[in-house]
């Protein structure tokens, strides 16, 4: 039901009569010779009502207008929109924009005190559709704007701590229990100087697992050493490592030069790709942790270290082991402690938390306000991510430098992306799967996800699955699927 309006003329009042707000439910409960009464009861409501005639002009107005406006009624009767907007009553007339579009138009206006005001013109129309009188009410509403700016700072200040929670190593997001009981074992193994071998897919975060080793430990003041074991040729890779004295070779500097562990004394050397190392080096890396010493390319005396190794690899050291290509003594050596980073596809709901993650680093970073909608969420969420993490940050920089547009919609990714969503529609049950109730749930979960990709919103998904709305939110919020309007964390303000 709309607003309803009951006017009356008559020869002593150009307007009397009154004003009903949703009046079908009290029609006739004021019998229509008490429309005098009206006067005294819009008199008594806190919202400030205006009547205007289809020239502008002001025709009545109740109490609240005095105390809202800051003038007397009387003087706002009888002037027009115009005159009030240049003595400063009106920042903006209402009523103007009613007589422009011939419908009800609501603005925001600010009067001399900086209040917010909200105004509402509704037209009254005459028999032939003609414009006869525009009734208005105001609201001050500045309070309400400064609750809900609160109310989103709030929401902000929690939303902030959620993911600091979630950053625990530099820029590393983590959601998934495998990843926090990894992180958990990181802390433990800062505290003690055991080698340590991280493995796992490229792109996993292998490296910020170490970083965070060393900065947890004691040697946190001293330097890491980050070496990739298959970036340097092979026939430089000895001297940088163990470094070199004067005459070990043509061009070599007069005064010779430190490897890079004797640069991390005191501190850890990361050898990343360990799996790389030629089987040369591999038996002067295994005397470095036997022996705690170097000896420099065409050195004759032993140089003591003391630093802490940690290696890294996404090869199966084991399998180089059987093959032969690996030392069996250095990986025992190496593989004190294990770490193994699962891949993202493995822990999907670690996706979502970087997905924002690295929307808010790069909106800040380019200076830009972009957000995914919510198709082209659920698509990177069915994504495998052979990349991982390395990958989806890619893909996520890139589609913020190349959209044009503020949203992104999915034929903004990559076509490999949209390809492979729309080939893994299928529902596929786990080997993993146990019982009749496991089996159940992770169809469940595979076909809100699958709504969840198709339609826009929670309730297009609980209309087609037939189920409420709040039933949808708890079975994503107990699966973790990701919520579909990602701007609702007001990605362009971190």
């Amino acid at each position: 039901m709309g607003n309803v309006f009951i006017l009356e003329k008559n020869k002593n009042n150009p307007i009397y009569g009154g004003f009903l707000y949703h009046c079908d439910e009290i029609h006739g409960i004021i019998p229509s010779n008490h429309f005098e009464d009206f006067d005294s009861i819009l008199d008594s409501i806190q919202d400030a009502i205006t009547i205007d005639d289809k020239h502008g002009n002001t025709l009545w107005a109740n109490k609240a207008c005095e105390q809202l406006y800051e003038i007397q009624r009387e003087e706002l009767i009888g002037k027009n929109v115009e005159v009030l907007e240049k003595m400063g009553i009106f920042s903006h007339s209402v009523v103007k924009e009613v007589l422009k579009k011939k419908e009800q138009i609501s603005i925001l206006h600010s009067n001399k005190k900086g209040k917010k005001i909200l105004i509402t013109g509704n037209p009254i129309l005459d028999q032939e559709g003609n414009i006869y009188k525009i009734i208005s009410t105001s609201r001050d509403i500045t309070e309400l704007i400064v609750l809900k700016n609160e109310l989103e700072d709030i929401q902000n200040q929690l939303e902030e701590l959620r993911e600091k929670q979630q950053i625990v190593i530099n820029n590393f997001i983590i959601e998934s229990q495998i990843m926090k009981d990894i992180l958990q074992l990181a802390k433990r193994l800062a505290q003690v100087d055991s080698t340590v071998l991280i493995t796992g897919e490229s792109g996993v975060g292998k490296g910020e697992i170490a970083k965070f080793i060393h900065e947890s430990g004691s040697r946190k003041d001293h330097s890491l050493i980050k070496v990739n074991c298959g970036a340097i040729p092979e026939l430089l890779l000895e001297s940088e490592l163990f470094g070199y004295e004067y005459g070990a070779f043509t061009g070599s500097k007069k005064q010779g030069k430190k490897g890079l562990f004797e640069l991390a004394h005191r501190g850890t050397i990361f050898l990343d790709e360990i799996g790389e190392l030629p089987l040369s080096l591999q038996v002067k890396i295994l005397q470095v942790i036997q022996d705690k010493e170097i000896q420099r390319v065409g050195g004759l005396t032993s140089i003591p270290i003391d630093a802490r190794i940690i290696a890294a690899t996404n090869k199966d050291l084991q399998s180089m082991v059987n093959e032969k290509k690996f030392r069996e003594d250095l990986f025992y050596r190496l593989n004190v402690v294990p770490i193994h980073i699962p891949s993202l596809r493995e822990r999907p709901e670690d996706i979502f938390p970087l997905i924002r993650h690295f929307l808010r680093k790069y909106n800040k970073k380019f200076n830009m306000s972009k957000r995914l909608d919510s198709s082209t969420v659920a698509i990177l969420m069915k994504y495998t991510w052979p990349g991982n993490v390395r990958e989806l940050e890619n893909i996520i920089e890139r589609v913020i430098i190349t959209t044009q547009q503020d949203n992104i919609s999915p034929q903004n990714l990559p076509n490999y992306i949209i390809n492979e969503s729309e080939n893994s529609s299928d529902i596929k049950i786990s080997s993993a799967t146990k019982n009749l109730k496991d089996t159940i749930e992770e169809i469940e979960k595979q076909i809100i996800h699958k709504a969840v990709t198709k339609y826009k919103t929670t309730r297009e998904v609980a209309k087609v699955l037939g189920v409420s709305q709040p039933t949808i939110v708890r079975k994503m919020n107990k699966y973790k699927i990701a919520e579909v309007i990602l701007q609702d964390y007001d990605t362009s303000s971190s």
